[in-house]
């Protein structure tokens, strides 16, 4: 069910981060961390709710009912989810519109919340609530940065590697997005459409608010949890190793490296099989656990997969 017809979505909710999502983690739904509609309405901004495979992770494989919220506190350059990140389209429904729309998948008995970022959204734990009532698995798909208390049965945690961050040769319209339009690599000079975005300081937003330790030890410490990372090369394991021995340090949970899985960068079936192998032999090396983008080798890029 594509529902991603309303237009953009405003960056006030989108681009929040930082301080503000401390303050999230610890309870506090400011306007900039939540979605003020989503308040006031009891509705939330879904870009599009369908029925897939679960394409990542330990339940790799699973049927289920995806549930895509808009607006994101970040920007990852290689974002898969354009369209609730960095331009937010999405139509309001409200939470029995949704759960009647989750319901008509008779087949289905997991239901995935992902974005964006849906735990900025402060309706997001009542319709967990009314899930978890009905009997389905609830999985989040979560950057980290916030933390809330609902009923979730596998927080499905990613944190954002400095390999994640924007920057004039890292464009999500450029030549890396597979659009043809954007930065001229050679240069590094962005094309005068992107050139707001340096001046909002999105890409030092995004590097300040994307680790946040606090909010990611409440989710492991509460939640059955996986710890996602989207990885290229081997330095990015060296990082995931600092956040975890981080994490280990700030958290009471155990967190085994059976419970890390790298993932390859790639929302298409050509850029993956640039990326896959590689990481692969990391996780390996590693110890740690290979997660394939199954929905990206069945359906490429196709929206609503």
């Amino acid at each position: 069910m594509p529902v991603s017809s309303t237009g953009p979505d405003s960056d006030e909710t989108a681009s929040s981060g930082g301080a503000d999502a401390a303050r999230a983690s610890s309870g506090d739904t400011s306007a900039t961390q939540t979605s003020k509609d989503s308040q006031e309405d009891g509705a939330l901004p879904i870009n599009e709710l369908f029925y897939s495979l679960q394409g990542e992770g330990i339940l790799a494989g699973v049927p289920s009912v995806f549930v895509r919220t808009s607006g994101c506190n970040l920007r990852c350059w290689f974002c898969d989810s354009y369209h609730t990140s960095w331009e937010p389209t999405h139509a309001r429904m409200g939470l029995d519109e949704i759960v009647a729309e989750v319901e008509s998948f008779e087949r289905a008995d997991h239901v995935v919340l992902t974005g964006g970022e849906p735990l900025l959204h402060e309706e997001s734990v009542r319709l967990l609530e009314r899930l978890s009532e009905r009997g389905y698995h609830t999985t989040v798909e979560t950057n980290g940065t916030i933390f809330r208390d609902a009923p979730i049965d596998l927080a499905s945690i990613s944190p954002k590697l400095e390999n994640s961050t924007p920057t004039p040769e890292r464009d999500p319209r450029g030549e890396q997005s597979g659009d043809g339009a954007g930065d001229d690599a050679e240069s590094g000079q962005r094309s005068a459409g992107d050139s707001s975005r340096d001046s909002d300081g999105i890409a030092s937003r995004h590097e300040r608010d994307r680790i946040d330790l606090e909010a990611m030890a409440r989710l492991v410490e509460t939640y059955d949890s996986q710890l996602k990372f989207v990885v290229t090369d081997e330095s990015d394991v060296t990082e995931v190793e600092s956040i975890l021995e981080d994490l280990r340090a700030a958290s009471t949970a155990s967190i085994a490296a059976d419970d890390v899985l790298l993932m390859p960068e790639g929302a298409t079936r050509d850029r993956l099989a640039e990326t896959r192998t590689r990481v692969a032999e990391l996780a390996m090396e590693h110890g740690f656990r290979y997660t394939p983008r199954l929905h990206v080798d069945l359906w490429n890029d196709a929206p609503e997969t």
